[in-house]
């Protein structure tokens, strides 16, 4: 089979560990292969760049698993020497019999020697960071919107009926009255006191929907609830 990469890596990648494979060809045979284990420190990832950097290596190929290629794969890029592959595992097929991490990332070595490997598109740095902002605010919201949905739930178990007379239970003035339901506060026109700018407009309603029979039970629940949106 023709070898593309005369020079080259595999990295199995675990949580704790990560076993290297490097590949030599001189355009005849095989010349070397070497393997060898590090951890996952920060120092082990240096190791790592340096012994590749002293092998020659040209090209490094790891598997997609989990999070853990991304620290290996933020120091290697450093290194402009290597030409990195993130590998989706689906994408191959492992051996047959006995599993081992040297026997893993020899494989991938080998494969990745002859071209075999197709690598994922990585994005540069900074648009992986942008991605990562963005996720985190979709996931934020998602939360906020179930941690809403279960506190309308608290309330209309408590026969409060805020939600049909706030269009956002989790607004400032929406926030205020379920801090006094909290603290005990027992008076609905007290309470309907709290309302601020358009909510103003409709005490009348507001005070009405906030005659309840609210327990210690409902009032722990509540404090839960907002609790995990401060």
């Amino acid at each position: 089979m023709r070898i593309v990469n005369q020079r080259c890596c595999a990295l199995d990648v675990h949580k704790k560990s990560i076993t290297a494979c490097v590949l030599v060809w001189d355009g005849h045979e095989a010349v070397e292969e070497r393997k060898k284990e590090f951890g996952t420190y920060k120092k082990e990832l240096e190791r790592l760049r340096f012994w590749l950097m002293a092998s020659k290596v040209t090209v490094v190929a790891m598997e997609s698993a989990g999070v853990y290629w991304k620290a290996v794969w933020h120091v290697l890029e450093r290194q402009r020497q290597f030409k990195l592959k993130l590998v989706n595992a689906q994408h191959y097929h492992g051996v047959d019999g006995q599993k081992t991490d040297q026997i893993d990332a020899a494989w991938l070595a080998d494969l990745l020697q002859c071209g075999l490997l197709k690598g994922s598109f990585v994005p540069p740095q900074w648009q992986r960071e942008l991605r990562d902002l963005t996720r985190l605010r979709v996931s934020l919201l998602q939360d906020q919107n179930r941690i809403q949905n279960r506190m309308e739930k608290v309330l209309e178990d408590a026969n409060l009926k805020l939600g049909g007379v706030a269009s956002d239970t989790l607004s400032v003035s929406a926030r205020r009255i379920i801090r006094a339901v909290i603290a005990g506060d027992k008076d609905p026109g007290w309470m309907a006191d709290l309302a601020r700018g358009t909510l103003c407009g409709k005490r009348k309603e507001l005070e009405r929907s906030l005659h309840g029979f609210v327990t210690e039970h409902h009032r722990s629940l509540l404090a839960t609830l907002l609790l995990s949106l401060a």
